[in-house]
């Protein structure tokens, strides 16, 4: 793949959440080896190869300004964050039309288990504009998943609640190249206290 390829895929890192089942805490801002989760995940996104990085911040967005070194990053700002993953992967993709990206690989911030190698599987896979393709798990769909610009207007007029993507993927089944990623990535969540055993 060309490097000019990897220009046309931007890197979209949904991590606008509140950590609820948290006790409240943002996922953003929870510490992985040292540093806050979000600043772990764009980190992943650059070493698998996109150049361009739009995180979509939502829960104390300005203390995750304030603690995280997102240099480089476009930040986006959600003020809907709160009603659910549809609304940070809506406001995500508008904030990549015009910037001559002809895809979005969207990761989310709370899955520090996917790493670059598994990123970059799913980018190789992107051909065009049309691209759909997904990181799968012994077969499960799982993320990241990379959108290409032909789909963005239907996905954001169907992201509602915490579905994001999913009515989308599910009506466009066949159309979805599954990159198989069990060997190289664990695609868990941070979701509840029991999940923090998973950072380091």
């Amino acid at each position: 793949m060309t490097q000019n390829h990897h220009e046309e895929v931007a890197g979209l890192l949904l991590a606008a959440g509140g950590g609820r089942r948290l006790g409240g805490r943002p996922k953003a801002l929870l510490t992985h080896r040292g540093r806050p989760l979000v600043e772990h995940a764009v980190e992943v996104l650059r070493a698998a190869g996109c150049t361009r990085v739009h995180v979509v911040l939502g829960a104390r967005a300005d203390d995750v300004r304030a603690r995280a070194d997102l240099n480089g990053c476009v930040l986006v700002d959600n003020p809907d964050w709160a009603e659910g993953m549809g609304s940070s992967l809506r406001a995500g993709l508008a904030s990549l039309a015009g910037t001559g990206a002809r895809a979005a690989l969207v990761s989310l911030v709370d899955q520090p288990g996917i790493g670059p190698a598994a990123v970059a599987r799913v980018l190789g896979a992107y051909e065009d504009e049309k691209s759909l393709v997904s990181a799968a798990y012994d077969g499960t769909r799982g993320h990241p998943v990379l959108f290409g610009a032909a789909h963005w207007a239907d996905i954001a007029a169907t992201a509602t609640g915490d579905r994001g993507a999913r009515a989308y993927l599910k009506e466009h089944a066949a159309q979805i190249r599954l990159v198989e990623c069990a060997d190289v990535a664990a695609p868990y969540d941070i979701d509840t206290e029991a999940d923090l055993r998973h950072l380091e």
